[in-house]
């Protein structure tokens, strides 16, 4: 049984930021399909939501409409953020920002020390958004998208 998240909802006008919850995969789903290549199956989110002892999902949504999410796995005193999207209608927002806030918030909760992602290198506006936060670029993993053999940058951030 997976442990409800400790997260304080955050409010930005009418977004909340919540935990994600299985009813919440669809709408997921389908900003997921709008916002990648190669998007995760709602099989891969059922079983993060569900199994995975490690991730931790939020949503962005505006009267229950779900119009942004963001995970990030928990190991030992790491995090890494596996995801994050926002709705294209919902773009430039904020919501990116709140998402990247709640993850941050998880890790400080857990008393993660650190946290790492990879984005594409071709993806300026994540990688802004993150240097926002204090991520630093550490690295590179060549070829690392399987859709477009595009390259990673990794990114760390020290808590």
């Amino acid at each position: 049984m997976k442990r409800k998240l400790n997260v304080v909802v955050r409010k930005m006008s009418k977004i909340v930021i919540k935990e994600m919850t299985e009813k919440d995969i669809d709408e997921v789903i389908d900003i997921e399909r709008k916002s990648f290549k190669t998007p995760w199956s709602r099989e891969a989110f059922v079983k993060e939501v569900n199994e995975n002892r490690l991730a931790k999902y939020v949503v962005a949504s505006i009267h229950d409409k779900v119009i942004g999410y963001g995970g990030i796995w928990l190991i030992i005193d790491e995090g890494h953020i596996t995801n994050i999207a926002v709705h294209p209608d919902f773009r430039g927002l904020g919501v990116g920002n709140l998402l990247v806030e709640a993850l941050i918030d998880i890790c400080r909760e857990r008393g993660i020390s650190r946290i790492t992602l990879e984005v594409r290198k071709s993806n300026d506006i994540a990688k802004s958004l993150y240097k926002k936060y204090g991520f630093k670029q550490c690295g590179v993993r060549p070829g690392y998208y399987s859709d477009t053999k595009e390259d990673a940058i990794i990114m760390w951030k020290e808590m």
